[in-house]
């Protein structure tokens, strides 16, 4: 074979193999290709395979809603219906059959925008109904109703089921903030199993923020009830984020309260709660707390009778509340004045009877609400003077006899010799009739009243929308100052009313100190060193805390500690030491001349100094006891 010929052979051979690693490779392109047209095409099979399934069940669910009862009220278009009279507007949802919107038409009250309050709007408020049926359950949020028998302040919503309807009628009683609502189911007895007696509600809603204050708006909002006993209870206010409570309890009524405004839901029969619960919302979304209470009510399924309710829809006012309870005509002791907090027990009786009246009559004449807290201040003042008088009398006591105590000390300058110091200034006090205590019990009497008004301005809702100087709303903090951001401890603002009153407190402060270091030796005005610092701090305390509360107590404060500065300038002034220790020498030397009288000489200061002799005679016996060891 010549070289041409296997060059030949050669190039065949590499023709051949060529060719077949072509075709192989092409083909396994090809079945490549065809392994990814059949996973597309097993897709879109199993795609084709689910919506069949779909339709399928769509069509099965369809055809079951058919013979559901309530198939053709679950579908509808919303519209609302509005009935009012002369101090509300309430809309009414026909999704549901519920409340949409109620306004409050009195212009005494109005919303920071400057229109009417408005206590709940769209989707902030929802008061699902469910009943148990034997085929289908009654959840009436999801069920469209039938507006009917409409005039100016009724409507009764209609929802017709299987064979008969349930019904729930509105109605608002004249010139008040009362609305009427009535449950009422006819022709349902085969709709109910036999063990349906009660109607499950929830009661859901994102409370508005009416006030200025975000921070302290929340702290006076919150879900109160009375109990089938008569007490009221509320949730927690403070805390964390979320307050929630699971019970099983009979209560008359349940409130979603704000600060000056409440929905109250009234029962004719007791109410059974199993859990209520606060949640807080962000501050700067317009709404302050998320209410949420489960409850079931007694519920004739047979429709004899029907399930009433009593709807209160409006102001945190004492007089209003009470007059409202009486168109209820409840032979129970509702007390929904209680929503308007005036403090613990005794506290409570001080508002009720004293301030509440005091502010009422003032009010009625016309008097700008800045005006009114003066005149108030100057009444407390006056009633109290006697007590403030005696307090500073007491203390000037101590002033005039200074000179004899600095003797005592310089007496017994060494500290083992305290003891015996002590009982030499006790001594000295009951020989003059005088007590460094004597100042403290009438100053203990004033705080009552300064606790009362604490708990009393910030809930009167009076105070509401009144200007007064600089402030354009005294129920909430006057910001003379306002940078927009919010600092720790500060907040967003600073109350010029908080800043005067402090100042006013760190001025009564050190005349305070001033006149309680008469009545005290070397040894304890050191040992007061810290408590007077206290004293001095405690109005920065007071202006952290209270540079966010309400303007009106502010004001008072302010005006309260400035009339108290006054007043101890004038009884510094009217005081003579001279005349003070004349009549202290007097009953001292009556004091002697009775000695042997027992009865005419007994005083506090003479007991004090008698177990002051004991513990003295004590002390010495132990001390004696000790050298005998030795």
């Amino acid at each position: 074979m010549n070289k041409n010929t296997l060059t030949a052979f050669v190039l065949m051979a590499l023709v051949v193999f060529g060719f077949m690693a072509y075709e192989n490779y092409a083909r396994r392109e090809q079945i490549a290709e065809q392994l990814v047209l059949d996973s597309i095409a097993q897709v879109e099979a199993q795609k084709e395979a689910k919506v069949k399934l779909k339709e399928q069940q769509k069509k099965a669910e369809e055809q079951a809603d058919t013979l559901n009862p309530l198939f053709e009220v679950r579908k509808g278009t919303e519209s609302t219906t509005v009935i009012e009279n002369e101090l509300l507007r309430v809309t009414l949802s026909n999704k549901g059959g519920q409340l949409k919107k109620v306004e409050l038409k009195d212009s005494t009250y109005k919303s920071r925008e400057g229109g009417n309050v408005v206590l709940f709007d769209g989707d902030d408020q929802n008061m699902k109904l469910m009943l148990d049926g034997k085929t289908a359950n009654i959840v009436t949020d999801e069920l469209f109703f039938t507006p009917t028998d409409v005039t100016k302040d009724g409507v009764t919503m209609h929802l017709p089921v299987a064979s008969g309807t349930l019904d729930i009628a509105y109605s608002l009683k004249p010139n008040s903030y009362l609305l009427d609502m009535d449950v009422k189911a006819t022709g349902l007895e085969g709709f109910f199993p036999s063990k349906t007696q009660e109607m499950q509600i929830e009661w859901t809603e994102n409370m508005k923020q009416q006030e200025k204050g975000y921070d302290f708006e929340n702290r006076y909002s919150t879900v109160t009830y009375r109990d089938a006993d008569g007490d009221t209870h509320e949730l927690s206010v403070s805390g964390g984020d979320e307050e929630e409570d699971e019970f099983e309890e009979k209560v008359k009524w349940i409130t979603y309260k704000t600060q000056f405004f409440s929905q109250v839901l009234i029962a004719d029969e007791p109410l059974t709660i199993s859990n209520m619960s606060s949640e807080y919302l962000e501050k700067g979304t317009g709404y302050l707390k998320t209410y949420k209470t489960a409850f079931a009510a007694p519920f004739d399924t047979k429709g004899v009778k029907s399930t009433s309710f009593h709807l209160y829809l409006g102001p945190n006012k004492f007089s209003t509340l009470k007059e409202n309870e009486k168109l209820l005509e409840s032979s129970d002791d509702l007390d929904l004045q209680s929503l308007v907090y005036m403090g613990w027990p005794v506290i409570k009786w001080i508002n009720r009877f004293i301030f509440l009246y005091a502010f009422d009559f003032l009010t009625s004449l016309g008097l700008n609400m800045g005006i009114v807290l003066v005149l108030l201040t100057l009444i407390v003042k006056f009633l109290v003077f006697p007590l403030m008088k005696k307090s500073y009398i007491a203390s000037a006591n101590m002033r005039v006899l200074r000179p004899k105590m600095d003797e005592i000390n310089a007496k017994y300058p060494k500290k083992e010799d305290a003891m015996l110091k002590q009982q030499e200034v006790m001594k000295l006090y009951s020989e003059y009739g005088v007590s460094p205590m004597g100042g403290c019990l009438p100053m203990v009497i004033q705080m009552p009243i300064w606790i009362a008004l604490f708990n009393f301005i910030p809930n009167y809702i009076e105070m509401r929308g009144e200007s007064f100087l600089w402030a354009d709303d005294l129920s909430t903090y006057d910001d003379i100052i306002n940078w927009g951001f919010n600092i720790w401890g500060i907040g967003d603002h600073l109350s010029l009313f908080c800043i005067l009153w402090c100042l006013s407190t760190v001025i009564n402060s050190v005349i305070t100190q001033r006149q309680q270091q008469y009545a005290m030796t070397p040894e304890q005005q050191q040992q007061m060193g810290m408590m007077k610092w206290m004293t001095y701090l405690m109005p920065v305390i007071f202006f952290f805390s209270f540079n966010s509360y309400s303007a009106g107590l502010n004001w008072y404060y302010f005006i309260s500690g400035l009339v108290s500065i006054i007043m101890m300038w004038f009884l510094r002034k009217t005081t003579d030491d001279d005349e003070l220790l004349r009549k202290l020498e007097k009953r001292h030397a009556e004091r002697k001349a009775n000695a042997g009288d027992k009865k005419k000489t007994s005083s506090i200061m003479e007991r004090l100094q008698a177990m002051q002799e004991k513990q003295l005679e004590i002390l010495k016996q132990q001390q004696e006891g000790k050298y005998q060891k030795k």
